[in-house]
């Protein structure tokens, strides 16, 4: 029902912004999803479109992972997400989601390394560090 009252796109913007905030991990190591294989989206998260995706295609991981950002609740992010994908991707990534996801997103990240007072301190904390190419990488 229209009541006729104006709605203010900043007051819409901060409600957006606070919950994709809510869907955050506590830090971007708690990212634990594949990094080969396909990927099955549940229902909640894939409600319309493509629900399978295939990482080792660049455009079919670029497609899963702005969906997660989109539509994932923190629980998805954390299952489906691998952190040093993410980062790899993040330069580009961050041009095909909207822009309140994409402020949220590149908020401080608290971090016990590579940071000055407890906080990363460049403006994109998912773009901060490069894949570890010593770490292992366990295929699920």
């Amino acid at each position: 029902m229209d009541t006729g009252t104006p709605v203010d796109p900043a007051a819409v913007g901060e409600i957006l912004r606070a919950r994709y905030r809510r869907r955050l991990p506590e830090r971007l190591e708690d990212l634990a999803g594949l990094i080969c294989g396909i990927v099955a989206l549940p229902l909640h998260v894939a409600w319309s479109g493509r629900t399978s995706f295939a990482l080792d295609g660049p455009k079919s991981r670029m497609g899963l992972y702005r969906t997660m950002l989109a539509e994932g609740q923190q629980g998805d992010l954390i299952a489906f997400l691998d952190r040093e994908l993410l980062v790899e991707q993040w330069p580009v990534l961050r041009w095909l989601i909207s822009r309140h996801i994409r402020e949220v997103r590149e908020r401080p990240f608290p971090t016990g390394t590579g940071c000055r007072e407890g906080r990363l301190t460049v403006p994109a904390p998912w773009a901060v560090h490069a894949p570890d190419p010593s770490r292992p990488r366990a295929r699920r």
